[in-house]
Protein backbone atom coordinates (compact mmCIF):
# COMPACT_ATOMS: atom_id res chain seq x y z
CA UNK A 1 0.00 0.00 0.00
CA UNK A 2 2.75 2.24 0.65
CA UNK A 3 4.30 1.89 -2.63
CA UNK A 4 1.10 2.57 -4.24
CA UNK A 5 0.22 5.69 -1.89
CA UNK A 6 3.68 7.26 -3.01
CA UNK A 7 3.54 6.45 -6.68
CA UNK A 8 -0.30 8.32 -6.06
CA UNK A 9 1.66 11.32 -4.46
CA UNK A 10 4.26 11.61 -7.44
CA UNK A 11 1.63 11.30 -9.76
CA UNK A 12 -1.11 13.64 -8.79
CA UNK A 13 1.45 16.27 -8.12
CA UNK A 14 2.70 15.53 -11.88
CA UNK A 15 -1.07 15.71 -13.11
CA UNK A 16 -1.45 19.12 -10.83
CA UNK A 17 2.02 21.14 -12.16
CA UNK A 18 1.50 21.79 -15.08
CA UNK A 19 -1.64 23.27 -14.71
CA UNK A 20 0.18 26.31 -12.79
CA UNK A 21 1.89 26.97 -15.94
CA UNK A 22 -1.01 28.93 -17.99
CA UNK A 23 1.12 30.24 -19.89
CA UNK A 24 2.12 27.17 -21.50
CA UNK A 25 -1.79 26.30 -21.87
CA UNK A 26 -2.15 24.15 -19.04
CA UNK A 27 -4.98 24.05 -16.99
CA UNK A 28 -5.89 21.32 -14.24
CA UNK A 29 -7.48 20.35 -11.22
CA UNK A 30 -6.91 18.67 -8.02
CA UNK A 31 -9.70 17.84 -5.88
CA UNK A 32 -9.19 15.97 -2.44
CA UNK A 33 -12.73 14.07 -1.17
CA UNK A 34 -14.44 11.85 1.74
CA UNK A 35 -16.17 9.27 0.19
CA UNK A 36 -18.59 7.36 2.20
CA UNK A 37 -18.15 3.66 0.56
CA UNK A 38 -20.38 0.78 1.81
CA UNK A 39 -18.89 -2.28 0.51
CA UNK A 40 -20.21 -6.21 -0.74
CA UNK A 41 -18.89 -8.94 -2.05
CA UNK A 42 -16.98 -12.26 -1.41
CA UNK A 43 -12.94 -12.28 -0.90
CA UNK A 44 -10.74 -15.35 -0.20
CA UNK A 45 -7.81 -13.62 0.41
CA UNK A 46 -5.33 -16.60 -0.10
CA UNK A 47 -5.18 -20.06 -0.74
CA UNK A 48 -6.80 -22.26 1.73
CA UNK A 49 -8.72 -19.32 3.56
CA UNK A 50 -12.03 -19.15 4.21
CA UNK A 51 -14.30 -17.03 2.23
CA UNK A 52 -15.23 -13.63 3.53
CA UNK A 53 -18.58 -12.73 2.61
CA UNK A 54 -18.90 -8.57 2.88
CA UNK A 55 -21.98 -6.77 3.16
CA UNK A 56 -21.49 -3.88 5.02
CA UNK A 57 -23.53 -0.41 4.53
CA UNK A 58 -21.39 2.67 5.19
CA UNK A 59 -22.27 3.06 9.15
CA UNK A 60 -21.13 -0.36 9.50
CA UNK A 61 -17.83 0.59 7.42
CA UNK A 62 -17.39 3.96 9.44
CA UNK A 63 -17.73 1.81 12.94
CA UNK A 64 -15.02 -0.83 11.30
CA UNK A 65 -12.91 1.43 9.21
CA UNK A 66 -8.70 1.67 9.97
CA UNK A 67 -8.17 4.72 8.09
CA UNK A 68 -8.70 6.02 4.35
CA UNK A 69 -7.38 8.52 1.67
CA UNK A 70 -8.93 9.73 -1.53
CA UNK A 71 -7.30 12.30 -3.91
CA UNK A 72 -8.10 12.87 -7.94
CA UNK A 73 -6.40 14.68 -10.68
CA UNK A 74 -6.81 16.78 -13.75
CA UNK A 75 -4.90 18.44 -16.37
CA UNK A 76 -5.78 19.61 -19.99
CA UNK A 77 -3.77 21.67 -22.77
CA UNK A 78 -5.56 21.74 -25.67
CA UNK A 79 -7.62 18.70 -26.75
CA UNK A 80 -4.79 16.08 -24.88
CA UNK A 81 -6.20 15.08 -21.27
CA UNK A 82 -4.47 13.70 -17.99
CA UNK A 83 -6.20 12.61 -15.14
CA UNK A 84 -5.62 10.22 -12.01
CA UNK A 85 -7.22 9.02 -8.74
CA UNK A 86 -5.87 7.72 -5.93
CA UNK A 87 -8.05 5.61 -3.12
CA UNK A 88 -6.81 3.92 -0.23
CA UNK A 89 -8.76 2.14 2.26
CA UNK A 90 -8.85 -0.97 5.04
CA UNK A 91 -11.76 -2.28 6.19
CA UNK A 92 -13.15 -5.55 8.68
CA UNK A 93 -15.30 -7.63 9.42
CA UNK A 94 -16.27 -10.22 12.14
CA UNK A 95 -18.40 -13.19 11.84
CA UNK A 96 -19.11 -17.19 11.26
CA UNK A 97 -17.16 -19.59 8.72
CA UNK A 98 -17.93 -23.35 8.06
CA UNK A 99 -18.92 -24.56 10.01
CA UNK A 100 -19.76 -22.14 12.48
CA UNK A 101 -16.31 -20.99 13.61
CA UNK A 102 -15.74 -17.65 14.79
CA UNK A 103 -13.51 -15.40 12.41
CA UNK A 104 -12.32 -12.30 11.73
CA UNK A 105 -11.08 -10.58 8.06
CA UNK A 106 -9.47 -7.77 7.42
CA UNK A 107 -8.95 -6.06 3.69
CA UNK A 108 -6.83 -3.27 2.93
CA UNK A 109 -6.92 -1.83 -0.77
CA UNK A 110 -5.01 0.84 -2.28
CA UNK A 111 -6.11 1.69 -5.94
CA UNK A 112 -4.21 3.87 -8.44
CA UNK A 113 -6.37 5.08 -11.80
CA UNK A 114 -3.86 6.84 -14.43
CA UNK A 115 -5.37 8.01 -17.84
CA UNK A 116 -4.86 10.32 -21.14
CA UNK A 117 -7.08 11.00 -23.64
CA UNK A 118 -8.15 13.36 -26.04
CA UNK A 119 -11.24 15.62 -25.75
CA UNK A 120 -13.59 14.62 -28.67
CA UNK A 121 -16.32 17.02 -27.93
CA UNK A 122 -15.67 20.60 -26.96
CA UNK A 123 -19.44 22.80 -26.60
CA UNK A 124 -20.42 25.55 -24.12
CA UNK A 125 -22.61 23.39 -22.69
CA UNK A 126 -20.74 20.15 -22.60
CA UNK A 127 -17.14 18.51 -22.72
CA UNK A 128 -16.35 15.15 -23.38
CA UNK A 129 -13.28 13.23 -23.30
CA UNK A 130 -12.32 9.99 -24.14
CA UNK A 131 -9.42 8.48 -22.68
CA UNK A 132 -7.26 4.92 -22.06
CA UNK A 133 -4.97 3.77 -18.80
CA UNK A 134 -4.20 1.51 -16.17
CA UNK A 135 -5.30 0.40 -12.83
CA UNK A 136 -2.74 -0.36 -10.35
CA UNK A 137 -4.33 -2.28 -7.28
CA UNK A 138 -2.91 -3.93 -4.06
CA UNK A 139 -4.77 -5.62 -1.80
CA UNK A 140 -3.99 -7.07 1.39
CA UNK A 141 -5.97 -9.45 3.15
CA UNK A 142 -5.58 -11.20 6.61
CA UNK A 143 -7.79 -13.96 8.15
CA UNK A 144 -7.77 -15.10 12.34
CA UNK A 145 -10.14 -18.13 13.09
CA UNK A 146 -10.65 -18.96 16.26
CA UNK A 147 -9.43 -15.85 18.08
CA UNK A 148 -6.32 -16.07 16.64
CA UNK A 149 -5.80 -19.68 16.85
CA UNK A 150 -5.13 -19.81 13.16
CA UNK A 151 -3.68 -16.65 11.51
CA UNK A 152 -3.04 -16.36 7.66
CA UNK A 153 -2.28 -13.23 5.75
CA UNK A 154 -1.59 -12.45 1.79
CA UNK A 155 -1.26 -9.64 -0.53
CA UNK A 156 -1.40 -9.12 -4.43
CA UNK A 157 -0.51 -6.84 -6.69
CA UNK A 158 -1.78 -6.57 -10.25
CA UNK A 159 -2.34 -3.90 -12.98
CA UNK A 160 -5.73 -3.51 -15.50
CA UNK A 161 -5.67 -1.86 -18.38
CA UNK A 162 -8.83 0.50 -18.62
CA UNK A 163 -11.09 2.24 -21.15
CA UNK A 164 -12.98 5.43 -19.79
CA UNK A 165 -15.55 8.11 -20.83
CA UNK A 166 -15.65 12.31 -18.89
CA UNK A 167 -18.34 14.36 -19.66
CA UNK A 168 -18.81 17.29 -18.18
CA UNK A 169 -22.07 19.32 -18.73
CA UNK A 170 -22.47 22.77 -18.03
CA UNK A 171 -26.16 23.04 -16.06
CA UNK A 172 -25.93 27.11 -15.21
CA UNK A 173 -22.99 30.21 -14.91
CA UNK A 174 -22.05 28.47 -11.18
CA UNK A 175 -23.63 24.64 -11.87
CA UNK A 176 -22.19 22.05 -13.63
CA UNK A 177 -22.39 18.03 -13.59
CA UNK A 178 -20.03 15.23 -14.24
CA UNK A 179 -19.89 12.16 -15.17
CA UNK A 180 -17.17 9.04 -15.49
CA UNK A 181 -17.61 5.98 -16.27
CA UNK A 182 -14.25 3.34 -17.02
CA UNK A 183 -14.11 -0.61 -18.01
CA UNK A 184 -11.39 -2.62 -17.99
CA UNK A 185 -9.46 -5.36 -16.82
CA UNK A 186 -9.89 -7.80 -19.61
CA UNK A 187 -8.16 -10.55 -18.02
CA UNK A 188 -5.08 -8.76 -17.81
CA UNK A 189 -4.62 -8.48 -14.09
CA UNK A 190 -8.44 -9.10 -12.89
CA UNK A 191 -11.40 -10.61 -15.06
CA UNK A 192 -12.86 -7.11 -14.91
CA UNK A 193 -13.04 -3.63 -12.83
CA UNK A 194 -15.39 -0.86 -13.37
CA UNK A 195 -15.71 2.34 -11.61
CA UNK A 196 -18.68 5.24 -12.21
CA UNK A 197 -18.49 8.49 -10.60
CA UNK A 198 -21.45 11.21 -11.14
CA UNK A 199 -21.49 14.49 -9.08
CA UNK A 200 -23.02 17.82 -8.94
CA UNK A 201 -20.32 20.57 -8.45
CA UNK A 202 -20.86 24.49 -7.49
CA UNK A 203 -18.74 27.15 -8.48
CA UNK A 204 -17.77 29.60 -5.55
CA UNK A 205 -15.14 31.21 -6.76
CA UNK A 206 -13.18 31.76 -9.65
CA UNK A 207 -10.60 28.54 -8.87
CA UNK A 208 -12.79 26.51 -5.51
CA UNK A 209 -15.57 24.57 -6.11
CA UNK A 210 -17.71 22.11 -4.05
CA UNK A 211 -19.23 18.64 -5.44
CA UNK A 212 -21.24 16.34 -4.04
CA UNK A 213 -22.52 13.31 -5.73
CA UNK A 214 -21.46 9.18 -6.04
CA UNK A 215 -18.72 7.06 -6.68
CA UNK A 216 -19.12 3.15 -7.04
CA UNK A 217 -15.90 0.82 -7.91
CA UNK A 218 -15.64 -2.80 -8.34
CA UNK A 219 -13.19 -5.40 -9.01
CA UNK A 220 -13.33 -9.48 -9.65
CA UNK A 221 -9.53 -10.51 -9.17
CA UNK A 222 -8.98 -14.77 -9.53
CA UNK A 223 -5.83 -16.33 -9.50
CA UNK A 224 -5.00 -19.99 -7.78
CA UNK A 225 -7.21 -19.65 -4.32
CA UNK A 226 -6.94 -16.16 -4.62
CA UNK A 227 -10.62 -14.39 -5.20
CA UNK A 228 -11.19 -10.96 -4.50
CA UNK A 229 -14.89 -10.31 -6.13
CA UNK A 230 -16.27 -6.88 -4.17
CA UNK A 231 -18.12 -3.46 -4.80
CA UNK A 232 -17.52 -0.58 -3.39
CA UNK A 233 -19.96 2.12 -3.45
CA UNK A 234 -21.30 5.15 -1.48
CA UNK A 235 -22.08 9.52 -1.42
CA UNK A 236 -19.18 10.95 -2.07
CA UNK A 237 -18.09 14.98 -1.03
CA UNK A 238 -15.02 16.78 -2.84
CA UNK A 239 -13.47 20.69 -2.94
CA UNK A 240 -11.47 21.21 -6.00
CA UNK A 241 -9.04 23.68 -6.58
CA UNK A 242 -8.45 24.88 -10.33
CA UNK A 243 -5.23 26.02 -11.12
Amino acid sequence: MARIAALGALVISAVALPAAAQEGGWTGQVTPYVWGAGIGGDVTPFTGAPTLTLDKSFSEVMEDLDGAFFLSGYARRDRLVLMGDLSVSSSSREGLVPPGVPARGKIRQSSLTLAAGYRALDTPDMHLDVLGGARLWQIDGLVDVMGGAVHRSGDKDFIDPIVALRANFTLSPRWSALFYADFGGFGVGSERTSQIVATANYQLTDRLYVSGGYRQLSVDYREGGTRIDMTMGGPLLGVTLRF
